[in-house]
């Protein structure tokens, strides 16, 4: 008989658990000391509120926040649907050498360095005389997140059965109602995560819109940087603390649709063995 001990203590979940460990430890740490009473991290005086209640009396502070959260939605939004048309033209390309390239060039934007990306826009807009603020930072978060939902969307495209638009087209459906009534119901999950991820990545991003951010226009994530540098207030703990629970929040909302997603790939699966329709 096996010892459940043994299996359930492995030297390999052991060393996942010190790496979210390391990982998480600095996080829990600053959302920690954002109830302290104190003025600074070098001891816990007390349980208070005072820094949350410093955060949402800064007017600036308000303003930022809603910046960041109309640049997050904005740019998810129209990422979603670049991204979108994006996938299902590379879905559609025929060419399996030219559907690699385009799959290439589309993840050259997630691989490469944010500074990289950043300081490629500055140049940009400054030999386009575009005006640094709203505009330039939305087109930058749009750039870099119309790959993310490619990346998202594209592997429903392939999951999806070809003869359910066969189908579809053989009952006389137009192209527009294989797409609206097929094939957008059936990629809908990813869909939605990539509209999720999208919106992670446009609210934590700093190096983009450092470079891209003008005098009159900031983010949350460059406001915080700014009053890093002069000097530890715990105001930044809570504020960073709230940052950091919204995005847990969507990451865990992205894995709810996620789940739900793979549960309607296997269902489709299932009626697909029961109808002797092959599963692709």
């Amino acid at each position: 008989m096996r010892n459940p001990f043994n299996r359930r203590f492995k030297p390999s979940n052991l060393y996942l658990w010190f790496v979210f460990l390391v990982l998480y430890a600095p996080i829990l740490y600053l959302g920690y000391y954002s109830f302290n009473s104190g003025e600074t991290m070098h001891g816990f005086e007390g349980f208070a509120w005072h820094w949350y209640r410093e955060v949402f009396a800064d007017a600036r502070l308000l303003v930022i926040v809603l910046n960041t959260v109309v640049i997050a939605l904005f740019s998810s939004a129209i990422s979603t649907i670049l991204g979108v048309i994006g996938a299902i033209a590379i879905h559609r390309t025929r060419r399996v050498r030219r559907q690699n390239a385009l799959l290439s060039l589309n993840n050259v934007l997630i691989v490469s360095p944010d500074v990289i990306i950043g300081a490629s826009f500055l140049i940009f807009f400054t030999m386009l005389g575009i005006k640094l603020g709203f505009a330039s930072v939305l087109i930058s978060h749009i750039a870099f997140s119309v790959p993310i939902v490619v990346i998202m969307v594209l592997p429903r495209l392939k999951e999806m059965s070809p003869t359910l638009l066969d189908a579809a087209r053989d009952l006389g459906a137009t192209e527009w109602d294989v797409l609206t009534k097929v094939v957008l119901p059936v990629i809908k999950s990813g869909i939605f995560a990539g509209f999720f991820m999208a919106l992670t990545y446009s609210l934590d991003d700093f190096a983009v819109t450092f470079f891209v951010t003008g005098n009159g226009f900031t983010t949350l994530s460059v406001e915080i940087y700014s009053r890093a540098r002069q000097g530890v207030s715990l105001s930044i703990n809570a504020l960073s603390t709230l940052i950091f629970l919204f995005t847990l929040a969507l990451v865990v909302g992205y894995y709810f649709i996620s789940r739900r997603g793979q549960a309607g790939a296997a269902g489709r699966r299932g009626r697909n063995a029961e109808w002797g329709l092959p599963n692709k």
